[in-house]
């Protein structure tokens, strides 16, 4: 069965396919013309080797018939004297193809005997005998050379070696030279295009594994989290197979924790709706039975109550999904710590008076004008801090007692690296064994008799975590009873550049 190439990926996108197939084809096509360029190059040395033996045995054939006799004393030098007739001459230079040129020169560099007007060569004269090769130019037609210099005998120290040279033209090597080429490259052209052929299949091959992970995905209900099987794909592929299979237990895992956390809510609102709809059953039949005012005012009380108590409960609940919002962290911005500490405080002042319990702020003041305040500000979530302190002083304000303090202290590192925010009360305190229990949602210290969600600690180590910080609690006075309660946040300082 032919297999198709992946899906083309949608435009803007990279694909991985094509930038393989491009990182493979594309050197393969550039590479290609310099192959064809070594092959002339190689085919040409070919070529010249059996024609440069040949030129080269007929150098060596002309330089036996070539005689060098002592000259008289009155003359300068040997006499060169050639033995090579006209019918060995025409013989010499009978060719089909190429046209021959030979000279012999003599002791003097006087022409002996063949074509006057080939090149003399300009590099140093070799040893005696020795047989050398050049590119030469002869009538503007390019010529192949084969020359030696012969011994020049008892001469003088000022003679020069006889020249013997042959020349022809180049018309055989080019076309050996060509055929040897044109084989080469025409089993190129056609293992080229099988090569490319080649490497699209192996891709193909090579991504099945992708593909078929691709479709046991795809075929996945949605409530499957389990892990994929990391055997079944490619060694390359594992890292990326974990990272899934990491993602698929962490969505497990936070997919199993919402549905107990909606579960618990659910619960935990039930009972003040069910609440309401006693008491208000109750204020209908007192209304019914003509009871009087009293008893329909303690039902519109508990109704109240109970409305208060649900309303509580969604509020909570809404600050808990702000809090583990990542869109909205991530939505960042400066902050004044103490400004927002100082604003609950005075918030909770009405309710504090009410209740006969003393509130107050120990701190750097807030500054308008940025001065003292500069190194308390934070980076992140304003609206999610205050919600963080309101929760804090509401727990505080719910379990002190009547005639107790609630004081809310912001503490600031000489150093600049964290801002520490403290709520303190005396009121009966939390046992060590309890205390990090009390951040579990929904859970409540027992014995305190205080109604309450639940949630508030829970809301505020998320939104602390959120912002880098930590939240602890300890006893605010570990030697008295009761021993209070001291919850201490402390906040890592971000301040952006533009605040520095």
């Amino acid at each position: 069965m032919l297999e198709t190439a992946p899906d083309l990926a949608p435009h803007g996108q990279r694909s991985l396919f094509g930038d393989i197939l491009d990182w493979m084809l594309v050197p393969l096509l550039l590479l290609w013309p310099l192959s064809v360029l070594i092959i002339w190059v190689v085919a040409q040395g070919i070529a010249n080797r059996p024609f440069d033996r040949d030129l080269g045995e007929m150098a060596h054939t002309l330089a036996r018939r070539v005689a060098v006799v002592a000259a008289p004393a009155s003359l300068q030098g040997p006499q060169v004297r050639v033995g090579l007739s006209e019918a060995s001459a025409a013989i010499l230079r009978s060719d089909p193809a190429d046209a021959v040129f030979f000279q012999v020169l003599g002791a003097r560099g006087e022409w002996i005997a063949g074509d006057r007007d080939l090149p003399v060569p300009t590099e140093p004269r070799a040893p005696s005998g020795e047989l050398h090769f050049r590119d030469d130019e002869v009538q503007g037609q390019a010529v192949r050379v084969a020359y030696l210099w012969l011994t020049a005998g008892t001469a003088s120290a000022n003679a020069v070696p006889p020249l013997v040279q042959v020349a022809e033209t180049l018309t055989k090597r080019a076309q050996l030279s060509t055929e040897i080429a044109r084989g080469v490259m025409l089993s190129q052209f056609a293992i080229l295009p099988l090569a490319v052929l080649l490497v699209w299949f192996a891709l193909l091959r090579g991504f099945r594994p992708l593909n078929e992970l691709q479709r046991r995905i795809r075929q996945r209900a949605s409530d499957d989290l389990s892990p994929l099987d990391e055997r079944l794909a490619p060694e390359e592929v594992s890292p990326l197979v974990e990272a899934i299979n990491d993602l698929l237990a962490r969505l497990d895992r936070s997919i199993a924790v919402q549905k107990h956390f909606l579960a618990d809510a659910a619960h935990q609102l039930k009972t003040p709706l069910a609440g309401l709809r006693t008491q208000a059953e109750l204020a209908q039949r007192e209304v019914d039975a003509g009871s009087d005012a009293k008893a329909v005012k303690r039902s519109l009380h508990q109704i109240a109550r109970s409305s208060q108590r649900a309303a509580h409960m969604v509020n909570q609940l809404l600050s808990m999904a702000r809090a583990e919002d990542v869109e909205l962290a991530r939505r960042a911005q400066p902050f004044n710590l103490a400004a927002l500490a100082i604003e609950t405080v005075r918030d909770f002042v009405p309710r504090a008076m009410a209740a006969g319990i003393d509130i107050g702020y120990e701190g750097p003041e807030f500054a308008k004008d940025g001065g003292a305040d500069s190194a308390l500000r934070l980076v992140g979530q304003p609206v999610l801090v205050r919600e963080l302190i309101r929760n804090l002083v509401d727990n505080a304000l719910h379990y002190t007692p009547r005639g107790g303090t609630v004081t809310v202290r912001l503490l600031a590192d000489p150093f600049g690296q964290v801002l520490v925010l403290q709520i303190e009360d005396n009121g009966p305190g939390i046992p060590e064994a309890e205390r990090e229990l009390v951040f579990q949602p929904f859970y409540r210290a027992l014995g305190t008799g205080v109604d309450g969600s639940g949630l508030g600690l829970a809301i505020v180590r998320e939104i602390a975590e959120r912002h880098g910080g930590s939240v602890a609690i300890e006893a605010a006075h570990p030697r008295s009873q009761p021993q209070g309660t001291r919850v201490t946040v402390r906040f890592a300082v971000r301040v952006a550049a533009a605040q520095r």
